[in-house]
């Protein structure tokens, strides 16, 4: 299923890039976002977990660095049965968290300072535990093409906006036609934004539910996704942006207020999710962290 989900992705950047290169520059400007999306779709594919960490300053660090942290991935990653995944800080106040990779042997985990700083060793270790099931479900390749996808998409739909406010006058040239590139410039962010909608929300459930059983009470995670979604109304982390808000555990722009990052919501209400890890403890017989 995850790998159906991941090839419609990419035949959905495809066909939206030569849409947009349609608009643009006519048959050829499609051929060219035609031979482009190719190019993309395989460095995307073999890129992705560096790319994620690139794009919020994230440093790989070493045991001695970080020896709690590493210690605590090293075990959970054990307990899931994962090979270990690079580890990540991010220099940032705001607790959150995110996995990247194109599969387990290839998988990164990366938190902020923030977060060691908020949650408890247990509470970390929930986070923790639901980016590991992420890496396990594969989830992690999905969720870095969807960024490039819609991180693309908006690009060129600034282009479009651009060219149709500045380029050409000449109403019969092919593809040039105003009305058609500020559509183009209205429409592919909206597409971006249900792109990443197709990240399904159920994902964050199973990795939850999965994470729970990771490392082995349910309650830490849930007691660890109510001290973030806090924070988050208060603060976003630096480099934020809506295309990669869903690889986080909780939506980074939350503090958006009304936002377009809230109006399409990659990720299910909070308290849902709570409420569906305290069904899980009680299910289990754990009625205290």
């Amino acid at each position: 299923m995850n790998m159906l989900k991941t090839t419609l992705l990419m035949a959905a950047l495809t066909g939206i890039l030569i849409a947009i290169g349609g608009a643009i520059g006519g048959s050829t400007g499609a051929v060219v976002m035609f031979v482009i999306s190719l190019g993309l779709n395989f460095y995307t594919y073999w890129n992705s977990d560096t790319m994620c960490l690139r794009a919020y300053n994230a440093r790989v660090i070493t045991r001695e660095e970080a020896p709690n942290l590493y210690d605590l991935v090293e075990r959970l990653a054990e307990r899931a049965q994962l090979p270990m995944p690079r580890v990540a800080i991010i220099e940032a106040d705001e607790p959150n968290a995110f996995a990247t990779g194109r599969n387990p042997e290839h998988a990164a985990v990366a938190v902020t300072t923030g977060i060691m700083r908020a949650l408890t060793y247990e509470e970390l270790a929930g986070v923790i535990s639901h980016e590991l099931a992420h890496v396990k479900h594969r989830d992690t390749l999905i969720g870095t093409i969807a960024a490039s996808i819609a991180g693309v998409i908006s690009m060129i739909a600034n282009i479009a906006q651009f060219a149709a406010i500045f380029g050409s006058n000449n109403d019969e040239e092919e593809g040039s036609n105003p009305l058609v590139l500020m559509a183009t410039a209205i429409i592919a962010p909206i597409a971006a934004a249900v792109i990443q909608m197709a990240i399904s929300r159920t994902r964050e459930y199973d990795a939850d539910a999965e994470g729970g059983r990771i490392c082995g009470n349910p309650l830490y995670l849930a007691n660890a996704l109510e001290k973030i979604e806090h924070y988050a109304k208060y603060g976003e982390i630096p480099n934020a942006k809506p295309e990669t808000s869903h690889m986080f555990i909780i939506n980074p722009l939350a503090g958006k207020g009304k936002s377009i990052a809230n109006l399409f919501s990659t990720h299910p209400l909070t308290e849902d999710r709570i409420a569906k890890l305290h069904e899980q403890a009680s299910q289990q017989g754990i009625t205290t962290v």
